[in-house]
């Protein structure tokens, strides 16, 4: 494949990995060839590097393949999943699943990415509701408006939420920007 066939979401192999297309731009300056900017996500690790390819350079396509497992529990260093069809466990290290780590609850569905049989990575849901187990109390003044606190959810990741939100409510988190959307009836 070349430049011309990038779209959002295309995996290709840059330098001997495996890197998925964030957003890219065709640029034709005035002066000299044209070059595509890009952003690309490193698919093992999750960090993002921009990158410029003449127009028409070649490269490898990664075909990445996706099938949702189910997280049943860790031991400390692997993480198991269950195919929810075939009933096979298989462990995973907590690098291969990143940041998402920090949502994983029993019974979750989580999407398994492969490439040639080789794990790649684990995506968590990107919403995600959970029970606050620790925040501080509110004071008198409090607004929905202004600012926020600290949570502990029941999985021991921190997100800020609005003062109003207590121990014991269900919220929902934007896992990709560890975020507060909103509480859950």
């Amino acid at each position: 494949m070349d430049t011309s066939d990038f779209k959002n979401g295309l995996s290709i192999i840059q330098d001997g990995d495996i890197f998925t297309i964030v957003e890219f731009q065709h640029v034709k300056p005035g002066k000299g060839g044209a070059f595509v900017r890009t952003t690309l996500r490193n698919a093992r690790n999750g960090r993002s590097v921009d990158k410029t390819f003449r127009a028409g350079e070649r490269m490898e396509q990664a075909v990445l393949e996706k099938k949702t497992y189910q997280y049943l529990y860790n031991d400390g260093e692997d993480f198991f999943l269950m195919d929810k069809e075939t009933f096979e466990q298989i462990g995973v290290r907590k690098e291969q699943i990143g940041d998402g780590v920090k949502y994983l609850k029993e019974n979750m569905d989580v999407a398994l990415q492969t490439h040639k049989d080789q794990i790649i990575g684990v995506e968590v849901p990107t919403f995600v509701e959970l029970e606050v187990t620790e925040t501080a109390g509110s004071e008198k003044g409090d607004t929905a408006s202004g600012g926020g606190k600290p949570a502990t959810v029941e999985t021991g990741a921190v997100v800020t939420v609005p003062f109003f939100v207590k121990v014991g409510d269900k919220i929902k988190i934007d896992t990709r920007t560890d975020t507060y959307l909103e509480r859950v009836k």
